[in-house]
């Protein structure tokens, strides 16, 4: 019988082996730092401080240096994340056409501020500075899937539905159906334009 913490343990041992191997390939090799951070990032889905003081190791780099590039650059992300990010865009044309109202009812709805994760770790949410879609401002993102022309009651029934789908694919995953994987609904990467 395996118990949560033996799976655990597992899981722990594999991403440590995974880490070791990333540092082994970059061991001695000019330039490293920013493959090094990428490559944790991705075994470890953030970089916590001992991670950090070992990649700064590895790539013999000062520790200072390795938080240097880590906080100066957006794709590096020093906290856990949770699995769906909610993007709120905030470029020009969403800003004047309502984006901090939608942001606002967005927050409220899920209990948290930009940059912040909900409690169960399904939600992010972040402001961003454009999403490439402002012929649909305000948008919000919900992953890969963008939602456009919202008010800020819209984006609240965006984020809604999203978790409706989210709970019926995980009900399907579970012998009623089958659903989206990863936590993303069947269907998701996809632009929607919401009626106005």
């Amino acid at each position: 019988m395996t118990t949560n913490a033996t799976v655990d343990e597992a899981s722990e041992q594999q991403l440590e082996e995974q880490f070791l191997e990333l540092l082994e390939h970059y061991r001695g090799q000019k330039g490293s730092l920013v493959p090094l951070l990428q490559g944790a990032q991705a075994i470890f889905g953030y970089l916590p401080e001992n991670v950090m003081r070992r990649v700064a190791e590895g790539a013999d780099e000062p520790l200072s240096k390795a938080l240097g590039v880590a906080t100066f650059y957006s794709q590096f992300r020093l906290k856990p994340h949770a699995k769906n990010t909610i993007r709120c865009c905030h470029g020009t044309a969403c800003h004047v056409s309502g984006a901090k109202r939608v942001s606002e009812e967005v927050e409220k709805y899920l209990g948290i501020e930009a940059g912040e994760n909900t409690a169960d770790m399904l939600y992010t949410i972040e402001e961003v500075h454009c999403v490439g879609a402002c012929g649909m401002a305000p948008v919000v993102m919900i992953n890969d899937r963008a939602h456009g022309k919202l008010t800020p009651e819209k984006a609240v029934e965006v984020v809604k539905a999203f978790r409706a789908e989210i709970e019926g694919d995980v009900a399907r995953a579970t012998g009623n159906g089958s659903g989206g994987a990863d936590g993303e609904p069947a269907g998701a990467g996809s632009t929607e334009e919401t009626e106005a």
